[in-house]
């Protein structure tokens, strides 16, 4: 049975180069794969039950609520709190990455990262 995996980030580019990166996993059946330009729109569709995820990557700096504030909110809600979240950003701040621990972030990758470690890390937080 296939994984859930959603991507939340403002860039078309990030949106589009992560699918390629994933295609072959898409291809296989390991995973579904879903895009959000809108963190927003994302958090409406999860707490109105019209999606579900297994594991969500999100982007830090977006419009309308910062991917850790959206990280936050998702792991206030008990039925998401043991879901995975792999932070995908350009922030690599000692800082941004103990908050993101103290939020429950699974995993950070700072962009530009490799298909290849982004794999890894999608396949580590789903155990697969």
């Amino acid at each position: 049975m296939s994984k859930h995996v959603v991507l939340v980030d403002d860039s078309k580019t990030v949106l589009e180069s992560c699918r390629m990166a994933f295609e072959d996993m898409i291809a296989d059946g390991e995973i579904e794969f879903s895009t959000y330009n809108n963190p927003v729109k994302m958090l409406e569709d999860i707490q109105s039950g019209k999606i579900s995820y297994d594991l969500v990557i999100l982007d830090i700096n977006m419009p309308h609520i910062n991917g850790l504030d959206l990280a936050r909110e998702l792991k206030s809600d008990p039925s998401l709190k043991m879901k995975p979240i792999i932070m995908l950003t350009i922030e690599n701040s000692s800082k941004m990455k103990v908050e993101g621990k103290k939020i429950g972030i699974t995993g950070w990758q700072v962009k530009p990262c490799s298909d290849i470690k982004l794999i890894q890390s999608v396949r580590g937080a789903l155990s697969i």
